[in-house]
C-alpha cells in the first residue's frame, strides 16, 4: 500500500501525520511525502516518510500512482495555502481515484458548517484511525 501525505507551507501538519501513521501501520507500507514545496517534503521525510517530491509536477504525476491521499482539506481547495496549492494540483488531488482522508483545516474564505474544532492531535487521531479501519481492520502496532 502507498499513501501520499500531501502538506505545503512549513509541512508541520504532514510530518504529524506522517509520525503517526509510520508508528500506527504495518512496516511495509509504503509513505509518499508530497510537499508543495521543498520545506514541507524535507519534514515530512525526517518524519519517516519512504519518499519525496515537491511541486506542482510532483504532485500531479503521482496521484495515479497512490492508494490513498492524505492531508489537510486546503489540498482540494485552488490557491489554499497562500496560494501554494495551485488549480492543478487541487484537480489532480480531487479526480484521483484513490479515497481520499482529510483533516477539515482550511484558512480563508471558506467555513465548514457543522465543523467541530477539535486540536489537531485529535484530528490526526481519527485520521489515522480511519485509515487502520478501512485499510488494516485488526492491525495494531503491537500485532505488526
Amino acid at each position: 500500500m502507498r499513501i501520499a501525505v500531501i502538506d505545503g507551507q512549513g509541512g508541520g501538519i504532514g510530518k504529524h501525520i506522517t509520525e503517526k501513521l509510520r508508528r500506527e501501520l504495518p512496516e511495509d507500507v509504503e509513505i509518499l511525502a508530497l510537499g508543495t514545496n521543498a520545506l514541507a517534503t524535507s519534514v515530512m521525510l525526517k518524519a519517516g516518510a519512504n519518499e519525496g517530491a515537491s511541486g506542482e509536477n510532483a504532485i500531479v504525476w503521482n496521484m495515479p500512482r497512490v492508494d490513498l491521499v492524505v492531508g489537510p482539506l486546503g489540498i482540494l481547495v485552488p490557491n489554499s495555502m497562500l496560494g501554494e496549492v495551485t488549480p492543478r494540483i487541487a484537480e489532480a488531488v480531487a479526480s484521483c481515484a484513490a479515497p481520499k482522508i482529510l483533516l477539515p483545516l482550511i484558512r480563508g474564505q471558506i467555513e465548514l458548517v457543522g465543523y467541530r474544532g477539535e486540536p489537531l492531535p485529535h484530528l490526526i487521531n481519527e485520521l489515522v484511525n480511519r485509515v487502520k479501519e478501512l485499510f488494516f481492520p485488526g492491525f495494531t502496532a503491537e500485532s505488526g
